[in-house]
C-alpha cells in the first residue's frame, strides 16, 4: 500500500489494552496506531480523519499524562448526530484508538473489559468530542476548530476537473495532490496549533 511520504510524520500513538493481553493478542497489551491505520479504516483520508485522530490523540495525552491510554476504559461522545455527514467517520477513528463501541460492540468477558454503549452521539456538549475515563471520570472536551486551515482556493476546480466526464488521470492526480496537501497541512503545520485543536475540562 503506497501512501502519501507525510503519513510517516504523523506520530503515532500507543495504548494498553487489558483485552488484549488476557487474550494474548498483544504483548502486555500494548497495540501501536499510526495515522495510516486511521486511512485504512476509513478507507480514505480527509480532513475528518485528520481531525478526529488528533482529537483523539490530544484527548487521550491530556487524560493519561503520565501512562499510557487504557484501551475499553474510555468512553468517547460526539456533538453531532449519528447521520451527520462525518459523526460516522470521525467516530469510527475514536473508536479504533479508544475501543468505545455503540450498542453492537463487544460485551465483555466474565463481567470485564466491556465495550458496549462506550460510544454516543447527539451528545448535550458544546464541544466536538468528549473522552471521560471510566476509572476516574476525569473528561475532557476537544473541539476541532476547521476554520484554522481552510479549504486550498484551488481545490473545487480541481474536483470539478477530476469528476468532469472527460476527466484523464492527470486531474485526478492534481486533485489527489491538493486534497492531501490540505490534509497534510493540518496534521503536520498545524498538530500543535492550540488554536486548531481546544481542549477544555
Amino acid at each position: 500500500m503506497r501512501v502519501p511520504a507525510f503519513f510517516e510524520d504523523v506520530p503515532g500513538i500507543a495504548v494498553q489494552d487489558p483485552l488484549a493481553a488476557l487474550l494474548g493478542a498483544a504483548e502486555h497489551g500494548r497495540i501501536e496506531y499510526s495515522y495510516a491505520d486511521a486511512v485504512k479504516l476509513a478507507g480514505h483520508s480527509c480532513p475528518s480523519v485528520a481531525s478526529a485522530w488528533l482529537l483523539t490523540v490530544k484527548a487521550l495525552a491530556y487524560l493519561y499524562p503520565d501512562e499510557l491510554p487504557q484501551r475499553g476504559n474510555i468512553r468517547v461522545e460526539l456533538r453531532e448526530p449519528l447521520d451527520a455527514s462525518t459523526a460516522g467517520v470521525m467516530a469510527s477513528v475514536a473508536a479504533l484508538i479508544t475501543g468505545a463501541a455503540g450498542e453492537g460492540g463487544f460485551k465483555g468477558i466474565a463481567g470485564l473489559h466491556g465495550r458496549r454503549n462506550l460510544l454516543a452521539f447527539g451528545a448535550p456538549i458544546a464541544a466536538t468530542m468528549r473522552f471521560t475515563r471510566l476509572d476516574t471520570q476525569c473528561a475532557v472536551s476537544a473541539t476541532y476548530h476547521p476554520e484554522r486551515v481552510p479549504m486550498p482556493p484551488d481545490l473545487k476546480p480541481l474536483l470539478a476537473a477530476a469528476t468532469a466526464p472527460d476527466a484523464d488521470e492527470a486531474a485526478g492526480g492534481a486533485f489527489g495532490h491538493c486534497w492531501q496537501g490540505w490534509v497534510r497541512t493540518i496534521l503536520i503545520d498545524h498538530r500543535d496549533d492550540a488554536e486548531l485543536i481546544e481542549l477544555t475540562d
